[in-house]
């Protein structure tokens, strides 16, 4: 009322007066167009008392000010503003639980930001949003002072002082209302859970809005897959104790009839022969009514449609319920859409890598219909290359055009190539001294040339290869190799002998389809047996019979079945490698070696990954050579074999009692990897429990195989590859040489 009569008294006239010029003081940060903008008075137009309260109003709502009042002096018009501060910085202190730069952007929701101008008000709103934020994440003992400082230049400052509190754990979880399920059974549905003994590590003890929100629906599911087709969640209360540390749930649910399945049927334009979209229908009449079926039949269909160039297919499910007879008449409408066709594959990011590496991986053609399944191989075939940190892929509509799209592809490099020296360390080795020049990627061409040197206890290794994936454009492979190798077996816990050889090669690789390849082996190789003073008779009495030095001709073939989803750690997918080598008629020593290996990864859930690997592998001589010969001879036991049973220790041994290997090996193992706990993003490390099997004999047979189970850790680190285990042996005897803690750092795993 005092600002009225101020400005009545200032205006003076009731005729009013027409305004010759408009004049703004108190402007700090404002711009005086802003003022005259939203003043609804221009220079020339009569202003009257009328219209006082109006344009003091208007100024007011922009929020700029904190106090405005109305003068005239002659025919001008004089504003007189002061504008609220800014704020200059928002400072929190005692969070933890949740980052000030996701609280800052929960304010600036609300209005509340650095830079923006400062309203008393908000504060209210303030500790409004922060406690949302907090009771998010399950912390009801929240506290929040706020204090506001004046600084120069008509700024502010907005302290924000958090106590989080504890996060309240959840005492108990009640679902009511379900007759057929029992409560135990139905909370297997839920990520959160009342405090256990992993609550530490998985946290599902605190509550959280969001993770009750995705139970509930998952509980949903739940019901739908089995019948329940008319199920609903009828409430749900969270109530929590006094002291702002318990948390009870409780969820009313109305579980409803069971419902079969009356008839299924497709309809719509089924661009693709019936017959062929009938054997992707995973329900059938008769059947309980299943949610997850029913969405996996759409799927399979769009995804068949997908291959066939209708990326944007629709298969609506559209079930007609009979409440009477308690059934669903279940009709999948197939709506394709436009085939449409790929304009333009493009590849972004590859700064050092040719553009036709990336192109030569390509399952999906230019200027041919989209394949779904073609751009995802395509994908899975760049990253199975080991140059990119990622790729990735979108698929956007080409603008003014309806049946067109372009497929990007983006990469990000990786160094490919790298020259190192380093150290490393194997209980069975010793210290291994190593040098490697190697680059996978040379001038971006996708060649590979190696050149390696390593040194230790047990071997001196000298290394050269050369591997063309694309020696011709079909994808044949072309690689040679060059090698000198020193070995002491004494030294790796095997009978006292040593060997020198020398070897030379040349390798073809032809792929049958998109997972299966034929391997072809050229080796030349010539080996020098040093007995030892006190060598066993088995090796003094094969170098009477055969000599010290052979020379053999060795070609082999493999056969190699490849679905893992990256090269390493993988957890999808599968491998299967089977080969065959032998020596020619004519070599100084005549025998064969026939190997199978086999390893399967299955995702279990989000970070958990089950894996099933064996081998079996077989040697024999034939022709003038009688046996394997025992340089040749397979081992087991090691951090990378069976676990817990020294390196290369478990098999027949020889008249010294030391190791001596067979002529048959046959190994399994069965893991569940997980990540590291407490780390996030730990692409380079895992962990894992594991269950190993196995023997080596002169012979197949199962009797008497070794067991063991522990844990493992493996890591990629910049120093190399480090690989540990903790093992517990089973069915040990006299002669089984224990080790529990077995590690290996500087090798490949």
């Amino acid at each position: 009322m005092l600002l009225w009569l101020m400005v009545s008294q200032a205006v003076k006239s009731d005729d009013g007066f027409i305004v010759e010029n408009i004049q703004v003081n108190g402007l700090q940060r404002i711009s005086a167009g802003t003022v005259y903008n939203y003043l609804p008075v221009n220079v020339g137009e009569r202003f009257s008392q009328a219209q006082v309260a109006t344009a003091i109003s208007a100024l007011f709502k922009t929020g700029f000010f904190k106090d405005i009042t109305l003068e005239r002096e002659g025919n001008t018009l004089i504003v007189n503003v002061v504008e609220r501060p800014s704020i200059a910085k928002i400072v929190f202190e005692g969070n933890k639980d949740i980052s000030s730069d996701d609280l800052l952007k929960a304010l600036n929701n609300i209005g509340l930001s650095e830079g923006s101008v400062f309203n008393q008000q908000l504060l209210e709103k303030v500790e409004q949003e922060l406690s949302r934020q907090y009771f998010s994440h399950g912390k009801y003992g929240l506290k929040i002072d706020t204090k506001v400082a004046k600084l120069t230049r008509n700024r502010v400052g907005v302290s924000i002082k958090i106590s989080e509190g504890r996060v309240a754990k959840i005492k108990e979880i009640n679902i009511i209302g379900g007759n057929t399920f029992d409560n135990e059974t139905l909370q297997k549905n839920f990520e959160l859970s009342p405090t256990n003994l992993l609550s530490f590590y998985t946290k599902d003890d605190q509550y959280s809005k969001q993770k009750l929100s995705a139970d509930l629906e998952r509980l949903r599911s739940f019901y739908l897959d089995r019948g329940y087709i008319n199920f609903s969640v009828e409430s749900t209360q969270v109530a929590i104790t006094p002291d702002k540390k318990e948390i009870y749930v409780t969820v009313n649910v109305k579980e409803g009839d069971v419902f079969t399945l009356e008839k299924v049927k497709l309809s719509g334009n089924l661009v693709i022969d019936p017959e062929e979209l009938i054997k992707l229908v995973h329900v059938g009449p008769g059947e309980i009514f299943s949610r997850k079926n029913a969405t996996e039949t759409s799927k399979a269909i769009s995804d068949r449609l997908g291959d066939e160039g209708y990326v944007f297919a629709n298969v609506n499910m559209v079930p007609e319920i009979n409440d009477a007879d308690k059934t669903v008449a279940m009709t999948f409408f197939v709506d394709p859409g436009k085939r449409v066709y790929v304009r333009h594959i493009n590849m972004k990011g590859n700064t050092k890598t040719r553009d036709e590496v990336l192109r030569r991986e390509m399952r999906q053609m230019e200027s041919s219909w989209a394949a779904t399944t073609q751009i995802e191989r395509s994908k899975a075939r760049l990253e199975r290359l080991g140059y990119f940190e990622e790729v990735g892929v979108e698929t956007p509509p080409v603008v003014g055009t309806a049946d067109q799209i372009d497929v990007n592809y983006s990469v990000t490099e990786k160094p490919s190539g790298n020259l190192t020296a380093g150290v490393g360390f194997s209980q069975t080795q010793g210290i291994i001294l190593n040098a490697n020049i190697a680059q996978d990627n040379v001038f971006g061409s996708g060649k590979r040339i190696n050149l390696a040197v390593n040194n230790s206890d047990v071997t001196t290794n000298y290394q050269f290869g050369f591997f063309d994936p694309y020696f011709t454009p079909d994808g044949v492979s072309l690689g040679y190799n060059l090698g000198y190798r020193s070995t002491d077996a004494n030294q790796a816990n095997i009978s006292n002998y040593s060997t020198d050889v020398v070897n030379g090669g040349m390798n073809f690789g032809i792929p049958l389809n998109e997972f299966d390849s034929l391997q072809f082996n050229l080796d030349l190789k010539h080996t020098n047996i040093n007995p030892a003073s006190d060598s066993s008779t088995e090796v003094l009495d094969f170098i009477e019979e055969e000599g010290e030095n052979f020379l053999t001709f060795s070609p082999s073939i493999g056969w190699t079945h490849d679905t893992l989803n990256r090269r390493i750690f993988p957890t999808r997918g599968g491998q299967q490698r089977l080969s065959a080598l032998a020596t020619v008629p004519g070599s100084d020593l005549q025998y064969y070696k026939l190997d199978y290996k086999q390893q399967h990864y299955f995702p279990i859930a989000r970070d958990l990954t089950f894996s099933l690997s064996a081998e079996a592998a077989y040697g024999d001589g034939y022709g003038d050579t009688d046996s394997l010969p025992f340089f040749e001879h397979f081992f087991a036991g090691g951090v990378k074999s069976i676990r817990g049973f020294n390196d290369n220790t478990l098999g027949p041994r020889d008249s010294t009692d030391r190791p001596f290997g067979g002529a048959a090996k046959i190994i399994g193992s069965a893991q569940l990897f997980f990540p590291v706990p407490f780390v996030k993003e730990a692409k380079s490390v895992r962990l894992g429990t594991f269950l190993d099997a196995g023997k080596v004999s002169d012979r197949f047979n199962l009797n008497n195989m070794k067991f063991s189970a522990g844990l493992s850790g493996e890591w990629l680190s910049p120093f190399g590859a480090i690989a540990v285990s903790i093992a517990k042996p089973f069915n040990v005897d006299a002669n089984d040489d224990e080790k529990n803690f077995q590690f290996s750092f500087g090798s490949g795993f």
